[in-house]
């Protein structure tokens, strides 16, 4: 870099910087090496939250009030489903009988006229060394809280995973601050309030960021993704196979046996053997909380 020329910023979302976080040896695969290796095969609740995701994200973004019904949305739910990582087609059908309930329970009670202010909307901003960028579920503008007569807006993230959600989860997402401090900067409207929308159970877990929290989790944001960025400086000055291995060493764990590339990764085998694809259907408690959609 030439003297005087601005520092260039590392530019990340939320997922990448927990996958550093988590596992250096699954970010390297991930983010770093080319081609990628290959992954093993898809997950069954993957699947569930990517097909729940898109029907919301129609039926909130892109249908007018009139589609906005109890047959559109079981029509919806049946031509956009998909098979992978099931274990046959009989836990497939099951399973989107079971889904299309759930997202009708969701919408039972929602206003077909309600038009979200962003919906898949990305979101970011910057700070001096990091640019961090995501994509919100959906971005509600309700009436102030405090009295003004204005609006805010509300970050909601849908999940689907079985484990029951609370207000810790909320306040202690890094991705959900995140969002709020990129829809500030973005839509130029008050934000605090963070919301897991958790469809399973039909219960919100919510919770309210102040100044203090917010700087927090920016904070750790930062951190995060100088430590990220110092590892692929090393990575792009070229590093022999043995380096590479040592500047981004695996973190085996419980969560080994969840992650995609368990079966190219002998230590995350050892400490946990790789998951059958359809094994989160009914395991909630050992899958991470940002892989359950």
């Amino acid at each position: 870099m030439l003297p005087g020329m601005p520092t260039r910023l590392f530019v990340a979302t939320p997922t990448k910087l927990l996958t550093f976080a988590d596992c250096k040896r699954k970010y390297r695969y991930t983010y770093l090496e080319t081609p990628r290796p290959p992954k093993g095969p898809p997950w069954a609740h993957n699947t569930v939250g990517a097909i729940v995701h898109e029907v919301l994200a129609d039926f909130f973004g892109r249908w007018p009030a009139s589609r906005r019904t109890p047959d559109e949305v079981v029509a919806k739910m049946r031509s956009s489903w998909r098979s992978e990582g099931f274990r046959d087609e009989r836990q497939s059908l099951d399973w989107r009988d079971r889904s299309t309930e759930m997202v009708l329970g969701y919408l039972r009670d929602s206003d077909p006229y309600y038009e979200p202010r962003g919906v898949e909307r990305t979101v970011a901003f910057t700070t001096e060394r990091a640019s961090l960028r995501g994509r919100v579920d959906r971005i509600d503008e309700r009436p102030a809280r405090d009295g003004s007569g204005g609006t805010e807006l509300a970050i909601v993230d849908y999940k689907t995973g079985r484990r029951p959600l609370t207000s810790t989860d909320a306040r202690s997402s890094l991705a959900m601050a995140l969002y709020v401090l990129g829809a500030r900067r973005v839509l130029h409207k008050p934000c605090t309030r963070v919301e897991l929308h958790h469809l399973p159970t039909n219960t919100v877990a919510a919770a309210d960021h102040d100044e203090a929290s917010l700087a927090r989790h920016q904070k750790r944001a930062e951190s995060m993704a100088d430590d990220a960025a110092a590892a692929e400086a090393r990575w792009a000055a070229g590093l022999t196979p043995a380096e590479a291995d040592a500047a981004f060493p695996p973190e085996p764990s419980p969560l080994c046996g969840w992650c995609d590339f368990a079966k190219i990764c002998p230590q995350g085998r050892r400490e946990a053997p790789p998951r059958d694809p359809w094994a989160g259907l009914d395991e909630p408690a050992t899958i991470p909380l940002e892989d359950v959609g």
